[in-house]
């Protein structure tokens, strides 16, 4: 893989890659949203800290060297394993088709993934060996 990077200087435009991350929900405001008209006698108005949400969501996100090709947030109470990711990988290549049509019709599209334990499972192999 090394050898190829260093002959084909459009090997990493080949490539995508993705990553499930945690989202925290947080509700801001801004110093601007907070800002509030006193007179000069009354005490200044207390701004609260930022506190971690305990609602989260976990995001899947794809992207190339030109950026997101495809985002999804996996539906509350879901979980990713080898059936869910396997469709979120078809989810994937109709919207590489879709973004990047020049990608599938060359067929030099490589996935990069981690070694989670959905990404490992036999389905999801013989899914992408096709």
């Amino acid at each position: 893989m090394i050898a190829t990077a260093d002959s084909d200087p459009d090997f990493f435009k080949t490539i995508v890659t993705g990553d499930e991350p945690w989202c925290f929900a947080y509700d801001p405001t801004t110093k601007r949203q907070s800002a509030a008209w006193v007179e000069e006698t009354s005490p200044r108005p207390k701004k609260l800290r930022f506190q971690k949400s305990r609602v989260k969501t976990m995001l899947m996100i794809f992207f190339d060297w030109q950026g997101v090709i495809h985002k999804e947030f996996v539906p509350e109470g879901e979980t990713v394993n080898a059936v869910y990711y396997k469709c979120a990988i078809e989810r994937l290549l109709n919207r590489i088709r879709c973004v990047r049509p020049g990608m599938c019709e060359s067929g030099d599209c490589l996935l990069l993934h981690n070694n989670a334990p959905s990404h490992n499972e036999t389905i999801v192999k013989q899914f992408l060996a096709q």
